[in-house]
């Protein structure tokens, strides 16, 4: 007998196909949200278009991990959902098939994601997080090349103010310029020109030629006359601020490796808070990564609607309860960061609990004679549409009028 027969291959391709369409979905949300706050943020800093998308790219290492478990979950639930309402479940139930011998392909897919997902969380995601804070402090500190706003005054090294009217030639040519420059000693020029451009040295990187045209220059010193220049061309040397370079990775439990997280947290010479963040988030990485293996379980209990019926109440369950269980992670791991809790028990605990209740939901639907995980919620459900529709088609009929015997 094959391992792998022909109703494995029609279940992974049932699994399949929706699996990627809401992995693809999940991940272009998160991204398309991110984006939005990412675009503003760099115009607000005048740095470069570009790095908007370097930016993403090192944040889809942490959207992968939170769209992996709902594309495994929802894909095996829509493909059981399938075969339950065109009644191909029950001819397989008739011929001896249970609901265990049917999810052997959806966990030979879950096995391959979580591995995946343990790659992820554990070594490609705190790269990841990192490359992304060095961008985000490079773009603040303007060494990506902070652009000078039109119409607005731009400070350089606290003692140049710099405004330009217009910017032509993608920014290689700047038109109605006024600067004004001052020393320690009190003197202040005030330059305007007519237009201008910025020259770089390769002898000296730190130091930029901004180049005017057709201007004059007013020199105002303490206990002296005014002075006015005016010049055909004038070169200003303006010196770059110094840019300290980024820190070391590992200023933040998220950029460390699972095996750095390991032997901080574990090290008794280490500093109280920094072993309980480092355990916290440890923990937090694994329970999230072996919650992936109860997703199939999880998919199969609520993907089986009452008989006779089409109800999608599973898939809204289903979706909350993911979607809760990472928030009370989230929360978990944030205090037992803080050393309130013991992160053992602020992480493990939960997960036995929901754990517990998927074993519990599985066991109705695969053993029990007509069982349903959901039962009473959607025979609750069903009573509230019903009811709710009754409401709207007396509303839409109108009020009944009094007949003329009534009246009599």
């Amino acid at each position: 007998m094959k391992f792998i027969s022909a109703l494995d291959r029609y279940i992974f391709r049932l699994v399949l196909m929706p699996m990627l369409g809401i992995f693809l979905l999940a991940a272009s949300l998160l991204v398309l949200d991110k984006m939005l706050r990412l675009f503003d943020f760099v115009a607000t800093e005048g740095g470069p278009v570009g790095v908007v998308f370097k930016m993403l790219a090192n944040m889809l290492p942490e959207y992968a991990s939170l769209a992996i478990p709902l594309g495994l979950m929802l894909g095996i639930l829509l493909a059981f959902r399938k075969l339950a309402t065109s009644s191909e479940l029950d001819v397989m139930r008739a011929v001896g098939l249970s609901y265990t011998r049917m999810l052997r392909v959806p966990y030979i897919i879950t096995f391959v994601l979580v591995v995946c997902n343990f790659a992820i969380v554990g070594y490609l995601q705190p790269l990841a997080r990192y490359y992304y804070e060095e961008l985000n402090y490079e773009l603040k500190s303007g060494a990506l090349g902070a652009s000078i706003k039109v119409g607005e005054f731009t400070a350089l090294k606290d003692r140049i103010a710099l405004r330009i009217d217009e910017s032509q030639d993608d920014g290689r040519k700047l038109m109605g310029i006024f600067a004004r420059l001052a020393n320690d000693k009190g003197q202040v020029l005030s330059i305007s020109a007519r237009e201008g451009r910025f020259l770089a040295l390769k002898d000296n990187p730190d130091t930029i030629i901004f180049r005017l045209e057709k201007g004059q220059i007013i020199q105002d010193q303490p206990g002296s006359p005014s002075r006015v220049l005016t010049f055909t061309r004038h070169d200003l040397p303006i010196e770059l601020p110094a840019i300290e370079k980024f820190r070391e990775r590992g200023g933040q439990e998220r950029e460390y490796l699972l095996p750095e997280l390991l032997k901080l947290g574990w090290n008794k010479d280490a500093p109280t808070a920094e072993r309980a963040s480092s355990q916290a988030n440890f923990n937090y990485r694994m329970v999230e990564v072996v919650m992936m293996l109860l997703l199939p379980l999880l998919g199969v209990a609520l993907a089986i609607p009452p008989k006779r019926s089409t109800s999608a109440l599973g898939l809204f369950v289903s979706i909350v309860m993911v979607v809760a269980y990472h928030k009370v992670n989230q929360y978990a791991n944030d205090v037992a960061s803080l050393g309130r809790i013991n992160p053992i028990l602020g992480l493990w605990g939960p997960f036995f609990v929901f754990g517990a209740i998927i074993l519990w939901m599985y066991w109705r639907v695969a053993y029990v004679p007509g069982g349903q995980a959901i039962g009473w919620l959607e025979t609750a459900s069903d009573k509230i549409v019903k009811r709710i529709k009754s409401l709207l088609r007396r509303n839409r009929r109108g009020p009944i009028l009094p007949t003329p015997a009534d009246q009599t």
